[in-house]
């Protein structure tokens, strides 16, 4: 893993009109994600609105141009998290594969979080290790990696909604979730998230759901010491026998039976 050498990196709060121009060319590379707030920036020539979720990516030589408090009769205030850096880590993943300037993703809590660990690490006196700085940049970038690939491609706000709501079921199966929590996290009504699930990923959330916590599940039986009751309450499958129904009915298997047979 190439060291990656992180200049600045920062959540970015603007309340006031403001403009970055570097007209000669970046000599860093930057990477920025748009939080909340309206701006515009030069792409591939052409400045464009930037909105929640709109992921921009600059290379050393591009000519930045960002401008916030442009083209609106009145001021709102604009947030994005950005990373300026350089090294030679960074020009391996820019160099794996093409991506886009532009790219719209669905809202993800994991990367913002490491976000702000590269933050925070950066914020220390002795400006951060330098092996976990690399570590934590590369996650961000492979984060980003994953978050381009699983853009949709028509860019619609129903296949916007229905990726946010896979990530949220993701980051909360383990513990107690419901249809509404699903559909109040991305305002929708439970019968609009329900079926807009359905339709993009093929499948239920209540289905998803459960594959998930009993994946989870199987981890625990092959690695851990924990009681079949326990694992069922771990992985947020809440009562042994419906978790014994559940495994059952998927794998074929009992759980403990799984279990005898490692």
């Amino acid at each position: 893993m190439q060291e990656i050498h992180v200049d600045l990196s920062e959540y970015s709060k603007h309340q006031h009109p403001f403009h970055h121009l570097f007209d000669q060319g970046l000599d860093t590379y930057i990477v920025r994600l748009q939080i909340e707030g309206f701006c515009q920036a030069l792409v591939d020539g052409e400045i464009r609105d930037i909105k929640p979720g709109d992921l921009l990516l600059f290379k050393p030589g591009d000519i930045y141009d960002l401008r916030i408090g442009y083209g609106q009769e009145t001021f709102t205030q604009s947030g994005d998290y950005y990373v300026m850096s350089n090294g030679p880590g960074m020009k391996e993943w820019w160099e794996m594969k093409p991506r886009p300037t532009l790219t719209k993703i669905a809202e993800d809590t994991r990367l913002q979080a490491v976000w702000r660990q590269i933050i925070l690490e950066k914020r220390r006196l002795d400006g951060g290790n330098p092996a976990v700085v690399t570590a934590l940049a590369w996650s961000l970038l492979l984060l980003i990696d994953r978050a381009i690939e699983e853009a949709p491609e028509d860019q619609s706000p129903a296949a916007y909604h229905a990726l946010r709501m896979r990530q949220y079921i993701e980051e909360h199966a383990a513990g107690e979730l419901t249809l509404a929590d699903v559909a109040h996290h991305t305002g929708l009504s439970v019968s609009r998230a329900v079926y807009l699930f359905k339709q993009h990923f093929g499948t239920s959330i209540i289905r998803y759901t459960q594959q998930l916590r009993l994946a989870h599940a199987m981890k625990l039986m092959d690695h851990s010491l924990l009681s079949l009751e326990q694992i069922a309450s771990e992985t947020g499958l809440g009562s042994y026998a419906y978790f014994h129904r559940l495994f059952r009915e998927r794998y074929g298997i009992s759980p403990g039976a799984y279990r005898n047979k490692k």
